[in-house]
């Protein structure tokens, strides 16, 4: 029975009602952030193949999140609205299940890893989608343009106005790497898709139509902010430069990511009395500018959110639409993007086993050798196993928390 199980597996993998592209598409977002952390990669240019390989980072954890949408769409109706009766049940599922994403977030934290575990958004995003389940897709899509449109510059003005504040609490929800007030404009735009039938070729076709617009808007705004001056947006310190590679993230004391579109020479220093003055110091009016034009990996900005998101957007059509002629050949990728969080884990965690705590990792030969381990493990597992063992242990925390007593 065990020996048949290959061969069915072969036969019946990301056959309907599962969507190979979207397994297809995860498995690249995963192999993508492993490269973000630890590859080596040289000043993206057009007409330079040898860099395109910098395209990983910011953008592989945007298709993440953009992915993380679809599903919560698949899993609460697909093209279908949630009737009110199941909405109790299928918000204690979402609570459940982000709930057990945020711990192992946590838990990859406190291996003092310098990479930033995207996690711990993801788990909250779960919760935060709640209220918009019964959304139509013209909803969803009309709520991720105002978010994207209008929060990055919103965000900005609030940092300058209340004077650059920081906390635990403000960095993690507004200012940090993953601010889910934006990020949350992308898992929107994922539950439209999901909710288009996402599984017709007719939707991957208009996908990739609308992807390539978006992404021509958002790196057209971003050119026009470098050549207007207002580049060097970036909120992090990050290394992607030749000497590391490795896109680490490094929050300084007192630092948001709203002050990057602040030059250091208009802060206000501490001790100033008088608020008019330390108000004209942090420049409301430029910083919303900067960030709109931002347009850097984890900047935040519109630019970002509209040309990396479309950038995201082409890469999930793409898979949708190469993984009927190309089923045999993608299946691996299919493997591994259907137990995504498992293979972030086992990542995060073989980072962290070579360089040690709080060290870094600057290797293509490590990357490549990350993901050709990644394939060749998950695809064995998906072959013998089945699930995921942290996609069983989060499905196991949703269904907990979703069931109800009888009567």
């Amino acid at each position: 029975m065990t020996a048949l199980r290959p061969v069915r597996w072969f036969r019946d993998f990301g056959r309907p009602p599962r969507i190979l592209g979207l397994d297809v598409a995860r498995g690249l977002a995963i192999l993508g952030m492993a490269g973000a952390h630890v590859g080596v990669t040289e000043a993206f240019e057009w007409g330079d193949p040898t860099t395109w390989t910098d395209l990983v980072h910011g953008r592989s954890s945007i298709l993440f999140a953009l992915l993380a949408g679809v599903s919560i769409a698949l899993m609460t109706g697909r093209d279908v609205l949630p009737e009110r009766e199941r909405l109790p049940s299928i918000r204690l599922n979402l609570v459940g299940r982000g709930a057990v994403i945020f711990v192992i977030g946590l838990a990859l934290e406190l291996l003092n890893t310098p990479i930033a575990v995207i996690l711990t958004l993801y788990g909250l995003l779960y919760v935060a989608v709640i209220p918009v389940l019964r959304w139509r897709p013209r909803q969803l899509l009309l709520g991720a343009a105002v978010l994207a449109l209008a929060g990055p510059a919103l965000l900005a003005l609030l940092s300058a106005v209340a004077l650059q504040p920081f906390g635990a609490g403000i960095g993690f929800v507004l200012y940090g790497t993953y601010p889910i007030t934006v990020w949350l404009a992308l898992v929107l735009g994922g539950m439209a898709l999901g909710r288009l039938r996402v599984q017709e070729l007719r939707t991957a076709v208009v996908a990739l139509v609308v992807a390539v617009v978006l992404a021509a808007i958002g790196y057209g705004l971003g050119a026009l902010g470098a050549g207007a001056g207002l580049g060097g947006t970036e909120s992090i310190v990050s290394s992607t430069s030749a000497s590391s590679g490795s896109e680490s993230i490094e929050i300084l004391p007192g630092e948001s990511l709203s002050s990057s579109f602040i030059p250091d020479d208009v802060m206000p220093p501490s001790g100033w009395e008088s608020y008019p003055e330390a108000l004209a110091a942090t420049d409301p009016l430029g910083s919303m500018v900067r960030a709109v034009f931002a347009v850097d990996p984890h900047s935040g900005g519109t630019a970002e959110i509209l040309g990396s998101g479309g950038f995201a957007l082409a890469v999930i059509a793409l898979c949708l639409l190469l993984s009927r002629p190309l089923r045999w050949p993608l299946l691996p990728l299919g493997a591994l993007g259907s137990m995504p969080l498992t293979a972030y884990s086992v990542h995060v965690v073989s980072v962290v086993l070579v360089a040690g705590p709080g060290g870094f990792i600057a290797d293509n030969a490590f990357w490549a050798l990350t993901a050709v381990g990644l394939l060749l493990v998950t695809t064995l597992w998906a072959m013998f196993v089945g699930r995921g063992p942290l996609e069983r242990l989060i499905g196991k925390g949703a269904a907990a928390m979703a069931a109800v007593p009888r009567r």
